[in-house]
């Protein structure tokens, strides 16, 4: 029996990478799937090739760092299906940089994005979880949320922060209203995530890190995995790295 058939899933961050990847697998496996990003163009293309190939695809563009953004992504797709059933948090950006560089505006762009746009998609989510009786939120973390390596600071601060939240929302939303939290943390993935990163300083760690990356579908799959669960059954924690990451 599938669970994800016919679930109405929203995934930010879904122009790209883990959020693109993750929103194909679940079409393909039945679920209407809700894209968000800031790139409509991207967003449209995607929402189209889902279309096409016989899933069912709907789009909004959304800044998970505007709370109001992510307010009307919530309710287009109540107003549009009835209901939520899955939020997968899956926006963020990983700009590596050494202390020394005090690359300071890129940390406030990874606070804003990777914390406060989790935070801004459960708080708008959980209204309606909880008048459903049920729900899941996926927050996609990182294995820089469990062991933090040179060139990470802030990064991982960020990581390890989605994973106080998702453990916090377990403690308190999943035991009290059946909705499920869990996090799905990667380690190093091909997604040319090295792109955006500006310290020259960083280069070669990027470099000995990309030597072992893995494909961002073993991601997506891994998510879905998470998703095809019913509602008495809450995977807590899913760490899934390339055999050869050393941390």
């Amino acid at each position: 029996m599938s669970y994800i058939q016919d679930k109405v899933v929203i995934i930010t961050g879904s122009s790209s990478g883990i959020g693109e990847a993750t929103a194909i697998h679940l079409a393909k496996n039945g679920a209407s799937v809700v894209l968000a990003a800031r790139n409509e163009e991207k967003l449209k293309n995607l929402a189209e090739r889902i279309n096409k190939e016989g899933g069912k695809a709907s789009y909004k563009v959304t800044d998970v760092t505007v709370k109001e953004d992510v307010q009307s992504l919530v309710d287009f797709t109540v107003d549009k299906f009835g209901r939520v059933d899955t939020l997968i948090n899956s926006a963020g950006m990983m700009l590596f940089s050494m202390w020394d560089n005090a690359h300071v505006d890129e940390w406030e762009t990874m606070i804003d994005l990777n914390v406060k746009g989790v935070l801004y998609g459960v708080a708008a989510v959980l209204p309606h979880m909880k008048k459903q009786g049920s729900g899941q939120i996926i927050n996609v973390g990182s294995i820089a949320g469990h062991a933090i390596g040179e060139g990470h600071g802030v990064y991982s601060s960020t990581k390890y922060a989605v994973r106080a939240i998702t453990e916090s929302l377990r403690k308190e939303v999943s035991v009290k209203h059946n909705i499920q939290a869990v996090l799905v943390s990667p380690g190093v993935i091909a997604t040319n995530w090295q792109d955006t990163v500006t310290d020259e300083d960083v280069k070669s760690v990027l470099g000995e890190l990309n030597k072992v990356a893995i494909d961002v579908d073993y991601v997506a799959e891994t998510i879905g995995f998470v998703v095809n669960k019913p509602a008495n059954v809450m995977i807590n924690d899913v760490i899934v790295t390339p055999t050869a990451q050393e941390w």
